[in-house]
């Protein structure tokens, strides 16, 4: 099992679906603590995100949140959200 540094690292190298496969085997581990836990939906978050698959990204986000209401994942979640939310009119309407 790799740890929350192990999968950060993946990440930082553009190895996501690596990542994933990491943070879910760590999300899946009983004896995990609560900040541990949210930290790996976190960054399952961000391998999602990096890969292209934003729903999942954001479903991750939700899952970190719940344990952690004040970390990372929340700040990541309003952010995503507001990039899907985005629109612009000048390109919709000549």
């Amino acid at each position: 099992m790799k740890t929350i540094e192990q999968i950060k690292q993946l990440l930082s190298q553009s190895l996501s679906t690596q990542a994933i496969d990491a943070a879910n085997e760590l999300t899946q581990c009983t004896s995990v603590d609560a900040h541990t836990l949210a930290t790996a939906y976190y960054l399952r978050g961000n391998a999602y995100r990096q890969c292209g698959q934003v729903r999942m990204a954001l479903n991750s986000y939700l899952e970190a949140m719940e344990l952690e209401p004040d970390g990372p994942a929340s700040d990541a979640y309003r952010m995503t959200q507001e990039i899907l939310d985005f629109y612009n009119h000048d390109l919709y309407n000549p």
